[in-house]
């Protein structure tokens, strides 16, 4: 992996994308390459929230809120790892997930994607599409993908 110098890692503020993160920290040192580790916060609502608020729920100022936690969360999950040296990049950009990864791996030179593999659910799916699948075929590098454990609760028959 000697042709691996830069490598993102995307975040979904979940404990697989802990582990996703832990994976890429782990490359980085191995391969001397730069890290990015990167959040992506879609408004759904596909509109700006600037003036829609109700008497006790202003959502513009929930969104605000929602990128500063997101910011902050980020930040803490690096701040919590010795980096031993390694640059790492945070970013946490606003739009829709798939096309913001696709933007931040060719404006960046990404060499290697990592993130969190995990079966998307009918919901998901038909709100924003198979995004795994659609990442791996348009992304100009590899993807390691990290593998989710299967819940092992117990399921009701």
């Amino acid at each position: 992996m000697e042709d691996v110098k830069r490598i993102l890692v995307v975040s979904r503020m979940e404990k697989a994308s802990l582990k996703a993160f832990h994976y890429g920290l782990s490359l980085a040192r191995d391969t001397g390459a730069e890290l990015f580790l990167m959040h992506a916060i879609w408004n759904p609502f596909g509109f700006s929230l600037e003036g829609w608020s109700l008497p006790i729920w202003n959502l513009e100022q929930e969104y605000k809120k929602l990128v500063e936690d997101t910011k902050r969360k980020l930040h803490d999950m690096v701040a919590a790892e010795d980096k031993k040296g390694i640059k790492i990049t945070e970013m946490v950009v606003e739009g829709e997930p798939t096309k913001e990864i696709i933007k931040t791996v060719r404006e960046n030179d990404i060499d290697l994607l990592v993130l969190s593999g995990h079966p998307e659910n009918r919901m998901e799916h038909m709100l924003f599409g198979r995004s795994t699948d659609e990442l791996i075929r348009k992304l100009p590098c590899s993807v390691f993908l990290v593998k989710k454990e299967p819940d092992q609760s117990p399921r009701i028959a």
